[in-house]
């Protein structure tokens, strides 16, 4: 818990903070493909759609709460970077505190929350009841589910990523092993898809702790006085508010692509599903870099140094440029044999290679608006990601009413694509203000 020695920006340090990130990230996908993969073996859409309806409400629920994460780490890297080591303690308490009351907020409103999300889906009867039971089992992981946003935010503004690489392996290998023992040996289907996820999490949460011990040994976690700050208490309320909200909006995004697509019939919901996971795939990718950004960002704000954070946005952006590049060369030549992997439906099969071309403009057109976004949150401008978020919904709103109806879905597709250009463009209008808030010390609105 003590503060090192500032460090050199590197290519080297962007790497070494990225690496762990981008390995662990790819476990992630990896476990999408496994959920979809297992119950693609039954041979029929309906087990697909559940799983993937029943996973992005979950998902969308819990990234509502995704500011843990991402406030965390801005939060704990100003501190950090500002030497400020007792505030590094007090913010994972703070977090955790946060995260078991949401997560059994969660639980007691599980019955009107799933009434609504399932109100808004259009899927069918048969879809509708399996995901039903997937979240009925999934929804008792929720503080667990949400604690580790705030853990892994905290490893990751400290450059603590090994860290991060070791719990999110741990937590997606046993949910993948455990994936095949319940559905392909124990023929527990969708169930068995909701039970692993289940356990995983929680253990998932238990080695988190574990890797976080020394803030709980260091003296510094048992100081109310500092936990409780009324100034530091709002401003890390503001933040993590903006974010929130941010986020919503994005969910709302995705939830709406989900829905619309699940509209088309569900062989076209089924055929979205499987290609979201390339596109899972390169937001993860590129999270190595974001992250890095995190957390060099918010410690260059926290020491008054523009030119780190300068640098900072150089070394990142450029490695995610080059990981981009290669993704999208690896979807464009592979994508019918990955589609292949993931589904035995002809259906699906067909209907995917259809839509392939999008998941291999989808990294090009993304990789500034992934990017912005970390460099963002380091720098806790929250406001401006949450107005920027906004004004992207909007348009992309716009693009479905007028795509939607002429092209199906390649319209659906295309203003997605759309999204990711508007969140691009409108928060490098506010990049200047960042830069001069990195003058002065501070990541202050203005």
């Amino acid at each position: 818990m003590s503060a090192p020695a500032p460090q050199t920006l590197t290519h080297r340090r962007i790497l070494t903070i990225a690496a762990p990130i981008i390995l662990s990230n790819a476990t992630i996908p990896i476990l999408g493909a496994v959920d979809t993969g297992v119950v693609g073996q039954i041979g029929s859409a309906v087990p697909i759609g559940a799983v993937g309806i029943g996973a992005v409400i979950l998902s969308a629920i819990y990234w509502i709460f995704g500011f843990l994460r991402m406030g965390t780490t801005g939060l704990v890297a100003q501190a950090h970077g500002a030497r400020d080591q007792d505030e590094v303690a007090a913010l994972l308490w703070r977090v955790l505190m946060i995260a078991l009351t949401a997560g059994l907020g969660l639980i007691l409103l599980q019955r009107p929350l799933m009434w609504v999300a399932f109100g808004l889906s259009p899927a069918s009867v048969e879809v509708e009841t399996l995901a039903r039971s997937y979240t009925e089992i999934r929804i008792y992981s929720a503080p667990a589910a949400i604690a580790i946003f705030g853990v892994t935010g905290w490893l990751i503004a400290l450059e603590r990523t090994r860290a991060v690489f070791l719990m999110q392996v741990w937590m997606n290998g046993l949910n993948i092993a455990l994936d095949l023992w319940f559905v392909l040996g124990l023929g527990w289907g969708v169930n068995g898809v909701a039970l692993a996820t289940f356990l995983s999490e929680w253990s998932g949460l238990a080695l988190g702790l574990f890797l976080c011990r020394g803030a709980f040994f260091s003296g510094r976690w048992v100081r109310p006085p500092r936990i409780f700050d009324p100034r530091r208490l709002r401003r890390m309320l503001q933040v993590n508010v903006d974010i929130m909200l941010r986020s919503v909006l994005l969910q709302i995004a995705f939830l709406s692509f989900l829905f619309l697509g699940a509209g088309l019939g569900d062989v076209t919901l089924a055929a979205n599903q499987v290609l979201m996971q390339f596109l899972y795939i390169t937001a993860f990718a590129l999270d190595g870099f974001a992250f890095a950004a995190e957390s060099l960002v918010g410690q260059a704000m926290g020491a008054r140094d523009p030119g780190a954070l300068r640098r900072t946005v150089w070394l990142s952006g450029l490695w995610a440029g080059a990981v981009v590049l290669l993704l999208a060369a690896v979807f464009a030549l592979s994508g019918p044999f990955l589609i292949d992997l993931m589904t035995r439906a002809p259906d699906v099969r067909v209907a995917a290679r259809v839509y392939l071309i999008w998941l291999v403009l989808g990294p090009v057109i993304g990789v500034a608006s992934w990017m912005l976004d970390g460099v963002f949150i380091g720098a806790t401008r929250t406001r401006d990601m949450r107005d920027a978020m906004l004004v992207s919904t909007l348009i992309y709103g716009a693009s479905v009413v007028i795509l939607l109806p002429l092209f199906g879905n390649h319209g659906l597709w295309a203003a997605m694509m759309i999204l990711f250009a508007a969140r691009a463009l409108t928060l490098m209008q506010r990049y200047p203000a960042l830069l001069r808030a990195a003058g002065v010390g501070h990541a202050t609105e203005v």
